[in-house]
């Protein structure tokens, strides 16, 4: 007689997720606010738009992960930071087009699902929520033992966030003359980590020192991506913003350019901002072009503003905003007159 397979002996253990996620339960509910309607157990959650006091509300929406920061995770058993770095990048992304954020989702996926690992990594996710006062409203956990190799997992996040319609920022305003103010990072962020890790794991260990910092090479690469809500609420109470980039895959350029009108070009002063240690580390023991640099990392610059000269003076008298750094880093013109 053929023995008879269950779901656990293929591979899945749905009382194992059940009891990781029974233990998250406190941590999540902690997180949801006066209009969270739904709790635990339903297909969706039900968030009440009616108190939010807007005239013309439009919804803002966005969906990321953290990449393969997730590898250097791993590799250091440490997963209390991604889930930060999820909603921190998430809220960043509708931050920039004027939003603030109403609610956040998760989905968590993995070969085998290692409670600890599990509880660290959504832990990670409810202490930012919190903190950020949003609700983690819902989400997937999702164990595929013949997808994911061993011990490795994904991350992915969901945002969704409102803004007046008038107060949207998508660039329209940005016009010649136009100033470039940026925003200090913090280190890598979200991404470029496939670059880094090739370059910085070939010869250096997680647990070595970086040289001149005192701190190990883990460390300076699980640097928490920062939430800069906060401070672009701060900009756009003080001064008019034309346009706000949040600097990810694709670098300052590439993102700026997102926001520019037809016939705009941004003029950016390479090497004008003090860059952290860790980019001319890569760039270094890589031998990494100067234009991959470009395209890969932020190199120091996590969020770029783009105001009139009057404002951007007000801005950097004022710097540091929030404890962020502002630096004048480039200006806006017409198309014509630079060339890449």
């Amino acid at each position: 007689m053929k023995k008879k397979m269950t779901y656990k002996e293929a591979g899945v253990d749905i009382a194992k997720a059940e009891e990781a996620l029974g233990n998250l339960k406190q941590k999540i509910k902690s997180t949801h606010t006066k209009e969270v309607l739904s709790g635990f157990g339903l297909f969706g959650g039900f968030y009440d738009l009616s108190e939010l006091g807007m005239r013309s509300p439009v919804l803002v929406s966005s969906t990321d992960g953290v990449g393969t920061k997730l590898k250097v995770a791993i590799m250091a058993n440490r997963h209390d930071t991604v889930g930060q770095d999820l909603v921190h990048h998430c809220i960043n992304d509708i931050a920039v087009c004027g939003a603030r954020p109403l609610f956040f989702l998760d989905y968590f996926g993995c070969g085998t699902l290692e409670s600890g690992v599990y509880e660290s990594v959504i832990g990670g996710i409810t202490a930012a929520c919190q903190k950020a006062g949003i609700p983690l409203i819902g989400g997937e956990t999702a164990e595929m033992p013949d997808f994911y190799q061993p011990g490795e997992y994904d991350l992915c996040g969901t945002i969704v966030g409102a803004v007046e319609k008038e107060a949207i920022l998508d660039g329209r305003l940005i016009q010649p003359g136009d100033l470039l103010i940026g925003v200090s990072g913090n280190g890598l962020h979200t991404n470029g980590y496939t670059l880094a890790r090739r370059v910085l794991l070939e010869t250096m260990s997680l647990k070595e020192t970086l040289p001149g910092s005192g701190g190990a090479l883990a460390e300076e690469l699980l640097r928490i991506h920062p939430n800069y809500f906060p401070l672009i609420q701060e900009l756009i109470g003080s001064v008019s913003v034309h346009g706000l980039a949040h600097i990810t895959g694709g670098g300052i350029a590439k993102n700026t350019a997102r926001l520019l009108p037809p016939g705009l070009t941004a003029k950016i002063n390479w090497g004008s901002w003090p860059e952290p240690e860790i980019f001319g580390l890569i760039r270094k023991m890589g031998n990494v072009p100067e234009e991959d640099m470009r395209l890969s990392f932020n190199l120091g610059v996590g969020l770029v503003a783009v105001v009139a000269p009057s404002d951007a003076s007000r801005l950097l008298e004022n710097a540091p905003i929030n404890g962020f750094d502002l630096f004048p880093i480039g200006e806006i013109a017409a198309e014509q007159q630079f060339q890449d």
